[in-house]
């Protein structure tokens, strides 16, 4: 039974591969009509290039499928063809606007008619050649547990570079620039060391964090000497935000801990702390941090920029991102028909999206928010499906680092929440968060293959089949029958007669087969019912399973997931023993 399951998990898997190659197919094929579309739209003509810009996507995604065909062959059949999609669409974008950039800036000498596009490709190899390297190279997602520390360490130092740098972009520090190379903007990296980091601590730290305090108008407050991590994360967001002037950063920083911590100790206090926090700390650095103010200002005021107000002193973007998201009312004016070249730089930063609502109208942002959306969405599947609180951590955190970032994207180019100069992730050019989100793409991949074969291929309980033994009707009958005697047993395993004692020094048949929690015939039919995420449960001999009943009346708590010193079934250390001894 336990090998017909494992053979119909693996048919399963290979079933699930298939689904993604097609949905691969599916993803290079639209973005290319996209590429057709726009091209024929702005000039009448195919697209140059367009045959060799085909055929190397095509390329990469096929190598790409075949990678995690062959070291991640039980991961979601749906994270690959996300990430390929919204990096092939965002291609499209950025060859669109460097056709409309290049008309409109002829004899500008800005940077604005150069191409993004060539560039933004070349980006798309390198990531997902990392993010390949990866998924081959790491056998399993708790290899980054051994370096969480260091990872910490590093990110740190990456994270506050930037306040030593002289000079600022566009107002804030978010980027290093060494001579000779390219400037690359070391927070995106962050996000996932540190995402790596909260993971291993609060694993480490849940239960102390879980611990329950004083009570403060109905709701229970943490303790006051557990609250030191939170307060230590607060004040480093807070230093970003003020030397370095960059209030995504710090948003996507904190809310990230914030919904871990809430994740590890199912404590709703915290989040009310994390916000209470989070929105006072912005609102003291927005009034005193004069880019931080001008910002705010921006998002209270679009419109100010223009007469009879004109205010110099924010940003005429807020305001032409209305304009060009009103222009696209419910289907846009189609691809190339539009005029979001407007907006300064707009491929190179967050203002890509108006693209999107401009040309493809509120149908094109509800469908490209709703594929962010899946992908978050397999993200948190995968947390559940996991059964290591590790790996149920890391697929949260990650999941909650890319809605965060979405969210302050998205909410600042429409109005929602103040500008915070993020790129989109996958569509905007830049090559270092195209980097950063390639890898959190390979790391669901793999977390999603470690949840898969937990499901589908479980471990078998013991390395042979074990042989039946006999029952207490067959022990019976080897017997003879047994003359009934007062306070004696009628026969071997039954039970003793009502109302007599049992005679001194009666003890428990040797022959009887072992009994207690857990421990089940051996000879009795099982079925195996894999379920997505849960693997089957494997007899313990040594006391009853975990979260079962004690045998004081409680029951161990889980904080939903197993307890940290719970031996694997995959990828480490050998598959549980049978309770039963082998016959020779």
């Amino acid at each position: 039974m336990q090998s017909t399951a494992r053979g119909e998990g693996r048919r399963l898997a290979a079933r699930h591969r298939n689904i993604e190659l097609g949905l691969l197919a599916l993803a290079v094929a639209v973005c290319l009509a996209g590429h057709i579309d726009a091209s024929l739209a702005m000039t009448d003509k195919l697209p140059p290039g367009l045959l060799v810009h085909g055929l190397s996507l095509g390329a990469l995604v096929a190598v790409a499928h075949l990678a995690v065909r062959r070291f991640a062959p039980y991961a979601d059949p749906l994270i690959l063809p996300l990430g390929v999609f919204l990096t092939g669409f965002g291609l499209m974008l950025l060859d669109r606007l460097d056709v409309s950039y290049k008309a409109a800036h002829p004899l500008k000498g800005d940077y604005q008619k150069l191409p993004a596009a060539p560039g933004q490709l070349m980006w798309t190899f390198i990531a997902v050649a990392a993010a390949l390297a990866l998924i081959v190279f790491v056998k399993h997602h708790r290899f980054f547990q051994r370096y969480v520390y260091v990872m910490m360490a590093g990110a740190l130092i990456l994270l506050t570079a930037p306040i030593f740098s002289p000079t600022d972009s566009f107002g804030a520090k978010r980027w290093i620039k060494l001579p000779g190379l390219p400037s690359f903007e070391p927070d995106e990296f962050v996000k996932v060391a540190i995402t790596i980091f909260f993971a291993g601590y609060l694993m480490a730290s849940r239960d102390a964090l879980a611990l329950a305090g004083r009570k403060v108008w109905g709701m229970t407050l943490p303790r006051g000497r557990h609250a030191g991590p939170v307060l230590a994360i607060w004040a480093v967001s807070l230093m970003v935000l003020i030397f370095e002037r960059d209030l995504g950063t710090s948003l996507i920083f904190f809310g990230v801990f914030v919904v871990m911590l809430y994740v590890a100790t199912e404590r709703t206090s915290w989040v009310v702390l994390g916000l209470l926090m989070a929105v006072g700390g912005a609102a003291v650095v927005g009034t005193v941090e004069p880019h931080v103010h001008g910002r705010v200002e921006a998002w209270l005021h679009p419109l100010d920029y223009f007469p009879p107000v004109n205010n110099q002193a924010i940003s005429a973007q807020p305001a032409e991102a209305l304009f060009s998201l009103g222009t696209g009312h419910m289907t846009g004016t189609g691809l190339g028909s539009g005029r979001p070249w407007l907006i300064g730089f707009a491929g190179r930063s967050d203002f890509i999206f108006t693209t999107i609502g401009e040309e493809l109208g509120l149908a094109g942002v509800t469908a490209v928010l709703l594929v962010y959306v899946l992908l978050i969405q397999r993200g948190l599947r995968t947390a559940v499906g996991l059964t290591d609180p590790f790996g149920k951590l890391l697929a949260t955190g990650l999941s909650a680092a890319l809605a965060l970032q979405v969210f302050v994207v998205v909410g600042g180019v429409s109005g929602l929440v103040p500008l915070t100069g993020k790129a989109l992730p996958f569509l905007a050019a830049g090559g270092s968060s195209l980097l950063a989100n390639w890898l959190m793409v390979a790391l669901l991949i793999k977390l999603s293959d470690s949840s898969g074969r937990t499901a589908l291929d479980p471990a078998p309980t013991s390395p042979e089949p074990l042989p039946a033994q006999p029952g207490p009707a067959e022990r019976s009958a080897a017997a003879g029958p047994a003359s009934p005697r007062p306070g004696g047993t009628l026969g071997a395993g039954e039970p003793l007669a009502a109302g007599l004692d049992p005679l001194p020094g009666a003890g428990p048949d040797p022959a009887a087969p072992p009994s207690g929690p857990g421990l089940t015939d051996p000879g009795a039919v099982t079925e195996l019912r894999p379920s997505f995420g849960h693997s089957p449960a494997a007899p313990q001999p040594n006391g009853p399973q975990h979260g079962a009943a004690t045998q004081h009346g409680g029951a161990q708590p889980s904080y939903g997931y197993p307890p940290v010193n719970e031996q694997p079934t995959h990828g480490y250390g050998q598959p549980p023993q049978s309770p039963y001894p082998q016959n020779p």
